[in-house]
């Protein structure tokens, strides 16, 4: 499993709010429907966040990314929430997960 981490910074509270409600209702479905795809998740500390989206392979990236996949892919809506963007990812191998029982 590959996993393809993104960051950007909201210019205010309100707009980590928005941005979360759109990456939840807007890019997260769009998001299911890829092969390859297998989930994300939504880190933030106060107007920072960190979006970990989960691809199966670099095959699955390079279908949604494009050749480039290194390139971050934001829509125009998140361009405008999130002013402060890196427009590079970086992508790790899963090596190694463990859960603890509950």
């Amino acid at each position: 499993m590959i996993f393809r981490i993104s960051t950007g910074r909201a210019g205010s509270a309100e707009d980590a709010d928005r941005y979360a409600t759109f990456l939840d209702t807007t890019v997260l479905p769009e998001l299911r429907a890829l092969p390859g795809h297998r989930g994300a998740c939504l880190l933030r500390r106060e107007l920072d966040l960190l979006i970990v989206t989960r691809w199966e392979s670099l095959d699955a990236i390079r279908a949604f990314a494009g050749e480039d996949i290194e390139r971050a892919v934001f829509e125009p809506e998140a361009q405008r929430l999130l002013p402060s963007r890196d427009e590079q990812v970086k992508l790790y191998e899963l090596v190694l997960s463990r859960s603890h029982p509950q």
